[in-house]
């Protein structure tokens, strides 16, 4: 089987190539992203492209003539970029890769890296199941609703089974997510009238997820949450915060101080916060058998939990080296024209 997995430099598409690695029927993993993977991988393939370069990304897609297509590149606003470069690089590496996939003759299955936020503000607290309607009403909301109707176009196209994962808002201590870094503010604004509760998802029940996946061959939407929910003065309070109440146009003021503190936040967040995110991930246990090991409470605690770097002992021709420094040969990079 050969697999292509986009948006492998991320902390969620480094963890599922790793995984993917370790599957005997698999003969090739192959990768592309616009920043590489910070973690060791032993036989997965790296290409460092920028989701607007179509040529290379075609290129490359029909060299591989991938069975397997993991879409993982979704860039969600504020997270490593900002909320209009987010959609760009979202859209086009969708346009990029997926078009490129059905046309090369083998494919087989696509799994999509989607998100809870395509249900809108009018499902936020009714635990939505699968079947009901998508109403995004934020900008990530339809970004992500644009990316698995653009899936379902390119499995039909080809034949292919489409697998469209809604997954909660993904934190940890070391994830890229405009909540986490939010939640981690000492002071954190929070609504004074409503205390509509929200779930998350641990980063390693959504790689688990991503991988259940590709044996399970289902046809649809699935969501994977987490259990239980917390509520944001929960949240804040887990983590040692202090809680700021906000009501109405306080919010403008509330969150031009969180932007000027480092941790903007965009239209999804800002809806998690005051009218709640929650969704029903039955679906997930019975057609992936998959059922997630961190509670929504531990994942907002683990959010809180910074491990110390440890560096390795050892000295190059130019002096000590750190960990990181040792990864690289492990790692195969094939660099863009511009980094070279």
């Amino acid at each position: 089987m050969r697999v292509l997995i986009t948006g492998m430099g991320g902390e969620l598409g480094t963890k599922v190539a790793q995984l993917v690695e370790d599957q005997p029927d698999v003969e090739r993993v192959v990768g592309l992203d616009i920043d590489p993977p910070r973690r060791r991988l032993r036989r997965a393939e790296f290409h460092r492209i920028h989701p607007r370069d179509h040529d290379r990304t075609e290129a490359l897609v029909h060299e591989l003539a991938p069975q397997v297509v993991l879409h993982l590149a979704i860039y969600e606003p504020n997270a490593r970029c900002s909320p209009r470069t987010a959609g760009e690089l979202t859209f086009q590496s969708t346009e990029a890769v997926l078009p490129a996939a059905a046309r090369a003759g083998h494919l087989e299955q696509v799994v999509v890296r989607s998100g809870i936020e395509v249900y809108g503000r009018r499902h936020a607290t009714s635990e939505p199941d699968e079947t009901a309607e998508p109403d995004p009403s934020t900008p990530f909301g339809r970004t992500l609703l644009h990316v698995e109707r653009s899936a379902a176009a390119a499995g039909a196209e080809s034949l292919a089974t489409v697998t469209c994962l809604r997954f909660a808002p993904i934190v940890g201590p070391h994830f890229p997510s405009p909540l986490g870094r939010l939640l981690r503010l000492p002071v954190v604004p929070v609504s004074m009238v409503s205390a509509h509760p929200f779930t998350v998802l641990h980063q390693d029940d959504a790689a688990r997820a991503v991988m259940a996946s590709l044996g399970a061959r289902h046809e649809g939407a699935i969501n994977v949450v987490a259990p239980g929910t917390v509520t944001p003065i929960g949240a804040v309070r887990a983590g040692g915060r202090i809680p700021l109440p906000v009501v109405g146009p306080g919010w403008f003021s509330a969150r031009a101080w969180a932007e000027l503190a480092g941790s903007p936040i965009p239209d999804h967040v800002h809806e998690l916060l005051t009218r709640g995110r929650t969704a029903d991930g039955s679906l997930a246990a019975q057609v992936l058998g998959l059922r997630p090991q961190h509670p929504a409470h531990i994942v907002v605690e683990h959010l809180h939990d910074w491990a110390p770097l440890t560096y390795l002992s050892g000295t190059t021709a130019t002096g000590p080296t750190r960990s990181s420094d040792t990864a690289s040969p492990l790692l195969r990079v094939v660099p863009s024209p511009e980094s070279s």
